[in-house]
């Protein structure tokens, strides 16, 4: 086993986050899990479950604090918390903008705010964000969820360079598809527009939003995905600021990356390959 580590991870009801914790303490950490609700985690000596809104930038430093004070320090913080809107840009209303960026930018933000400081004085730990394939490619009608990912990972590499001189590392796990409910009930959607059906049906199979309960997402198993972050965490010597998570996510960055590229070479002065 490696040596027991503090950890603090957002949005740990369920999906992803809930893998994380569980698979965190089965390696012998000690974990704070924060929820917005209710919570089926399991009893467990070495975890401790706190309600947070993370849009609350002040609830957020208190809950940090608060954790820092009763277990000496935080070793790991994971901001996982989190989720999708579907609507394309014309159907967004001002309320699902503000929503999500409050979420899903300025929510690991606060957090990453809040942490530095204990991590800077101990002179060692680790920020991960949880971000996606879509931060480096975009899909259509999936727009607000890229711009607060790509958001995510903005600061989240000039914030890698400002605190690697503390002893702090910083990494941005890009999963591809995931075997999750962010694409059920973890989904929100935007009031739909009858212009934008045909696309709705040509991406998803239908027209209906909210679209119908159907089979489960596919993609790798959280558990698994857990299982592989656990490894980067515990490889010191990994030191990739982005890290792929499944077997989708290379050739769906490759493809983005390809196209970027792409554009840029119509460019005469762009630098050849």
């Amino acid at each position: 086993m490696t040596t027991p580590l503090i950890w603090l991870i957002t949005g740990a009801s369920r999906g992803l986050g809930r893998a994380l914790t569980l698979a965190a303490l089965q390696a012998g950490h000690t974990v704070v899990a924060t929820v917005r609700g209710t919570h089926a985690l399991p009893a467990h000596e070495h975890l401790t479950v706190r309600t947070l809104d993370i849009r609350d930038r002040a609830a957020v430093r208190a809950t940090v604090d608060a954790a820092a004070a009763q277990l000496g320090r935080i070793d790991v913080v994971v901001n996982n918390a989190g989720y999708g809107v579907i609507g394309a840009i014309e159907e967004a209303s001002e309320d699902d903008a503000r929503r999500i960026v409050d979420t899903n930018l300025l929510g690991p933000l606060w957090v990453s705010q809040a942490v530095i400081p204990i991590m800077r004085a101990q002179s060692r730990g680790h920020i991960v964000q949880i971000s996606t394939v879509g931060a480096v490619g975009t899909m259509p009608l999936l727009g607000l969820y890229n711009a607060t990912k790509w958001g995510l990972e903005g600061f989240s590499e000039a914030m890698a360079a400002e605190v690697h001189r503390f002893g702090i590392r910083v990494s941005l796990i890009e999963p591809g598809a995931l075997d999750t409910d962010w694409s059920g009930a973890s989904m929100r959607f935007s009031s739909p527009l009858s212009a934008y059906d045909a696309l709705r049906t040509e991406l998803f199979g239908t027209a209906e939003v909210p679209w119908p309960e159907g089979e489960p997402a596919g993609g790798m198993a959280p558990q698994d995905a857990a299982t592989a972050i656990l490894a980067h965490i515990a490889d010191s010597a990994d030191h990739r600021l982005r890290v792929l998570i499944g077997d989708d996510a290379p050739a769906q960055v490759r493809a983005a990356g390809d196209a970027r590229l792409e554009d840029y070479g119509r460019d005469p002065r762009f630098p050849a390959g």
